[in-house]
C-alpha cells in the first residue's frame, strides 16, 4: 500500500430514485480531486420495474431474493439504466467515467450463494478482485462506476448486494491505496432513534455495533450493511464513514464513523 488516497463512495437507491439529489451528489463527486470508484446500487428501481412487470420482489433480512426472471429485471436496470445514466451524467461533469459490470474485465468474479437456511437464488458472493486492472483505469485518471451485478466465468450473471461489492472492492485496492470508503444514503448516519433523524450515533466501533445489534437499534437492512462496513475495516480499509451526500463535500460533522477500536 502507498499513501495515495482513494475515495470510494456507494450510493443507495434513494438517491438513485430522485432525480434532484443525484445530479447534486454526482456534481459533488466528479469534483473529488484525488482517485475515485463509485459504486451503486439500485434495488429501488428494480423494485418499481419488477412490479410493472407483475413480478413480485421478496425480501429475507434486508437481501433481495432473485430468481431467473428478477435477474434479467434487476441487470437491465442496474447494468443498463442506472449504470449508463450515472456514467453519462458524470462525463457531463467532466469525470472521465466508465460503467462497468463485476463480468467486464473479469472485474469482480463470484459464485451463486450456496444455499443453507436461505434459498437467495442467483445472488452472488464475491470470490475475488480484478484490482490490478481497476488500478490501471485510476492512474489513466478513468473513474470507475460499479454496478451491483457480478459474474462466474461461466457465463453465469450474478446479482450481488451493493455494500458487498463497495466493501470488497475496498478491500482489495488497500493494497494500492489508502482508502477512505463512504456509504452514502438518505440518512445522516446510524440513527440511535429511527423517528429522529438527528440522532445519529458519531462513532461506533466494533464492541458497540455488537451492542446495538443485540439490543435491536440495528435491523433490517443496517445489519448487512454494517456487516461489510466492519468486514472492510478489518481486512485494511483505512476509514469507513456512514451518512447522507453532505459527507461528499465534507460540509457537515453529523455522520458516523466506524472503527475496529
Amino acid at each position: 500500500m502507498n499513501n495515495q488516497l482513494l475515495k470510494m463512495v456507494k450510493i443507495g437507491g434513494n438517491i438513485i430514485n430522485d432525480e434532484d439529489a443525484l445530479c447534486s451528489f454526482l456534481k459533488d463527486f466528479s469534483e473529488i480531486d484525488e482517485p475515485k470508484i463509485l459504486v451503486h446500487g439500485g434495488g429501488k428501481r428494480a423494485t418499481e420495474i419488477s412490479e410493472a412487470m407483475g413480478l413480485k420482489p421478496k425480501m429475507i433480512e434486508g437481501r433481495r431474493v432473485t430468481d431467473k426472471e428478477t435477474l434479467e429485471v434487476v441487470t437491465m436496470v442496474y447494468a443498463g439504466l442506472l449504470n449508463k445514466k450515472i456514467t453519462a451524467q458524470l462525463q457531463k461533469l467532466n469525470c472521465n467515467a466508465l460503467g462497468l459490470s463485476g463480468a467486464d474485465a473479469n472485474c469482480i468474479l463470484a459464485h451463486k450463494r450456496i444455499v443453507t437456511d436461505v434459498d437467495y437464488g442467483f445472488a452472488g458472493d464475491v470470490d475475488a478482485i480484478n484490482a490490478e486492472f481497476i488500478k490501471v483505469l485510476l492512474q489513466n485518471n478513468i473513474t470507475p462506476v460499479f454496478c451491483a451485478i457480478t459474474h462466474d466465468k461461466n457465463g453465469q450473471l450474478l446479482n450481488t448486494n451493493a455494500d458487498t461489492i463497495a466493501s470488497e472492492i475496498a478491500i482489495a485496492m488497500s493494497e494500492f491505496y489508502e482508502v477512505e470508503l463512504n456509504f452514502v444514503f438518505e440518512l445522516k448516519g446510524v440513527l440511535e432513534n429511527i423517528a429522529d433523524k438527528n440522532s445519529v450515533i458519531q462513532h461506533i466501533n466494533l464492541k458497540k455495533y455488537e451492542q446495538l445489534i443485540e439490543d435491536g437499534v440495528i435491523s433490517e437492512g443496517m445489519v448487512p450493511k454494517l456487516h461489510n462496513c466492519f468486514n472492510a475495516l478489518k481486512k485494511g480499509v483505512q476509514k469507513v464513514n456512514i451518512g447522507d451526500a453532505s459527507l461528499i463535500k465534507n460540509t457537515t460533522n453529523l455522520f458516523t464513523v466506524l472503527s475496529i477500536e
